[in-house]
């Protein structure tokens, strides 16, 4: 049987990550593999492990997460923004990787024909804390706070003014698209596309980082079959009304380490259809 699988927040660049992806083999030879974001910080560290994972799996699908977006200052590639993206892309293409800027493949499951459609959105400082009514106000709060994510020195929007902004342009997209599809979908996206994960956070300031209210009906509206999501780092299966939610990272070593079930593997999100 063979089965569509997901997981995230994968973090090559810490090696016992890396001996985690040099080892992942598929269950059977017609699985496909979601991967919802944060591969590596680096284009070259990315490549790698896409290219091992594509290598195995039948199909790869990708997401990206903030940390393929974040431009370090070790790193050779300089570029920003959506130039950065687009490089992205073009790897992913290379490789045979399908990517948000590529056609939505179909999973033939169990139920029938899914969409799979990999999102690229971002986040508006939407999921604010409690008695915060602004991005301003909420950001000053995170930063009195000291919880404030790497993506405001790291991440950066050109040509876009701010993040916000780009996260606005990549939805309008996003619903264009996705107002194209017929039939069940599976949503992969970085970020939750609902607020109610991030109440677990332990640090509420940084739901900030988290997403965007814009997308709370999403799965609905789309007739998700499911949705898979990370940046998390807490791997979990939730439901909201009706909808089965997938948070799939493995997460940094010193968090997976603690789990009395160890580092976690790709999920099932869907079965395929019997030969």
């Amino acid at each position: 049987m063979t089965g569509l699988y997901a997981i995230s927040d994968l973090h090559v660049a810490h090696d016992e990550n890396r001996e985690i992806v040099e080892n992942l083999r598929p269950e059977s030879d017609g699985d496909w593999l979601v991967v919802a974001g944060d591969v590596a910080e680096t284009p070259a560290n990315i490549e790698w492990a896409l290219a091992t994972l594509a290598r195995r799996f039948a199909r790869v699908v990708w997401a990206p997460g903030n940390h393929e977006l974040w431009t370090t200052p070790t790193d050779p590639v300089q570029l920003r923004g959506v130039a950065r993206y687009e490089r992205l892309v073009q790897i992913c293409r290379d490789l045979g990787v399908l990517t948000p800027e590529d056609p939505y493949a179909v999973w033939e499951s169990e139920e029938g024909p899914v969409t799979v459609a990999p999102l690229f959105l971002l986040y508006d400082y939407t999921f604010r804390p409690d008695g915060t009514a602004t991005k301003e106000t909420a950001l000053a709060r995170a930063y009195e706070a000291g919880v404030v994510c790497t993506d405001e020195y790291l991440l950066h929007p050109d040509p876009h003014p701010t993040r916000d902004a780009w996260c606005e342009a990549r939805l309008a997209e996003t619903e264009r698209r996705l107002a194209g599809v017929g039939g069940p979908v599976v949503l992969v996206n970085h970020f939750p596309l609902v607020r109610e994960p991030t109440r677990i956070l332990r640090y509420p300031e940084f739901a900030l980082w988290c997403g965007t209210e814009r997308t709370a009906d999403w799965h609905v509206r789309y007739r998700a079959s499911a949705v898979v999501y990370g940046h998390l780092h807490i791997p979990r299966t939730t439901w909201h009304d009706g909808v089965r939610f997938e948070e799939v990272s493995l997460g940094y070593p010193r968090e997976w380490r603690g789990r009395p079930a160890g580092p976690a593997r790709p999920r099932l999100v869907l079965a395929g259809a019997a030969r």
